[in-house]
């Protein structure tokens, strides 16, 4: 397997024929996740702690004075916002751990097939894995929506169902790269681009 580094976009692995393409999507395991993961856990652990130190009457956070602070309301609203900044941190830490979105799209031209990979949370539907024959494909589409949380998404049209994202969430792609992915996607599927 050869792989190549394409841009800010996904790593493509190629078999040596250039039959089989698959590009990666990173899911929850972004730098961004864990940073807000990350400060959430300290802020919140911070907030429960100090209205904790309320409470019993003695500083249990070094760092502030929380002693002085009198458990009603303060106190008492303090650990309330601790202990959802708590539960919003493990949310984000489960997420990570699970890869919720990740996956990849695999175009695999020796079998004549599309298959669309992605992780979800855990129960009976964890992943989600579809196959389209590479014949049903009609289009590549391209959407972009400009404001002031711009998207560019990159979808596939196939015969008969609805139009599937193929680009990860949460990651703004430049148009030129989504230009170029497209561009390139459809030349490997022989199909048109639409929306450029």
């Amino acid at each position: 397997m050869i792989f190549n580094k394409y841009k800010k976009l996904n790593i493509i692995f190629m078999n040596s024929e250039n039959l089989i393409r698959r590009y990666v999507i990173t899911g929850s395991r972004r730098f961004s996740n864990y940073w807000w993961a990350s400060v959430v856990f300290l802020g919140a652990t911070g907030f429960l702690l100090t209205g904790l130190s309320s409470y019993v009457g003695e500083n249990l956070f070094p760092l502030i004075q929380s002693q002085n602070i009198p458990f009603f309301p303060q106190g008492l609203v303090m650990s309330f916002y601790g202990i959802l900044g708590l539960l919003l941190s493990i949310y984000l830490w489960l997420t990570i751990l699970w890869n919720v979105g990740g996956g990849f799209n695999e175009f695999n031209k020796k079998e004549g097939i599309i298959r669309i990979f992605r992780w979800g949370f855990p129960g009976k539907s964890r992943c989600i894995d579809v196959a389209y024959s590479l014949k049903d494909v009609e289009a590549i589409r391209v959407d972009f929506k400009q404001g002031v949380n711009p998207q560019r998404t990159l979808y596939l049209r196939v015969k008969g169902k609805r139009e599937i994202p193929l680009n990860q969430i949460g990651q703004p792609l430049t148009i030129e790269e989504v230009e170029k992915q497209a561009a390139e996607l459809a030349k490997f599927l022989q199909v048109a681009v639409e929306g450029i």
